[in-house]
């Protein structure tokens, strides 16, 4: 019978684990420390942001600035629009690049560095803002619809060539034995390609999800109505009144000291990254996780 062999940490192993928390629970504050900034400064009233600047824990608690954020049903329409363009323009996205990616990753394809070096154009060069913006509106007749909010971004070329280099990595032996007991592409990609690049896929559609959540650019360009106004979009147009508010009582001289404007900057911030924030633990781990360890073994 075969022993198995312990191997004990020295003290110098021990010192270099020691280090490497240290230094990876400095970085973790670092990146913490400016959040918790936002969160403390958001819960702040206006004279003492005006009196002390930001701070981590606020010298007279006030909820003011989200009432002014949440107290607007407005809000909750664009959470709603935010989110339904999130969750199905993601899918959509993924559906689009793993249905280019694939076939381009399988040296067997006909004209697949053509359709490559195609893709891979559009990332240097594009139609420009004007020749786009002409054929959404007027050719498309998108303008004022939601579909404007995903088809426009719905694929990314970057992500695709992401997706397709992830494909490639994958040992051909899973996929000949698959052609050897009779399955086709289709069957390859559902049930054996797919269920190994879970954490490929989690990652390019964080990439995809993130994109739509932030989006306010073609919502200004294309939405009219208010209640079709993203969550960015809306957000950043409450900034804009607020600034153009303390601009009007600047020079009428009307005081606003009831209205918290920085601290009503940071609820925003809050409001609109506090989901993603909390959404990304749960897709962590599929950005350290094996890609193919679970493949071979199993």
């Amino acid at each position: 019978m075969s022993q198995k062999v312990i191997h004990k940490k020295t003290s110098g192993d021990k010192a270099f684990d020691i280090v490497v928390c240290l230094i990876a629970a400095a970085f973790c504050l670092m990146c913490l420390y400016p959040f918790a900034i936002i969160i403390g400064s958001s819960f702040e009233t206006e004279t003492n942001f005006a009196l002390y600047g930001f701070s981590m824990i606020p010298k007279e608690f006030t909820t003011k600035a989200y009432k002014m954020v949440l107290g607007d049903a407005q809000i909750f329409k664009a959470y709603a629009v935010t989110i339904g363009t999130t969750v199905f323009g993601t899918i959509l996205s993924m559906f689009l690049t793993i249905t280019m990616a694939y076939p381009l990753s399988l040296k067997k394809v006909k004209y697949r560095n053509v359709i490559t070096f195609y893709v891979y154009f559009t990332m240097l060069f594009a139609g420009g803002l004007v020749p786009t913006y002409l054929l959404i509106s007027k050719t498309l007749h998108m303008k004022n619809h939601l579909i404007v909010l995903v088809l426009p971004v719905a694929f990314v070329a970057w992500n695709m060539f992401l997706m397709r280099n992830f494909f490639a990595a994958l040992p051909s032996e899973l996929a000949e034995s698959a052609y050897i007991d009779g399955a086709n592409d289709i069957q390859i990609l559902t049930k054996i390609i797919l269920p190994v690049s879970v954490p490929g896929i989690a990652t390019i559609s964080l990439f995809y999800a993130l994109n739509y959540w932030n989006q306010w650019f073609n919502a200004m360009l294309y939405i009219d109505r208010s209640d079709y106004y993203p969550l960015q979009y809306l957000l950043m147009s409450m900034l804009r009144s607020i600034d153009s508010m303390r601009e009007m009582a600047r020079s009428t001289g009307i005081s606003m000291g009831d209205i918290p404007q920085n601290s009503l900057r940071m609820a925003t911030t809050v409001v609109a990254i506090g989901p993603v924030v909390l959404l990304y633990p749960f897709a962590q781990k599929y950005f350290t996780s094996g890609l193919t360890v679970g493949a071979i073994k199993g």
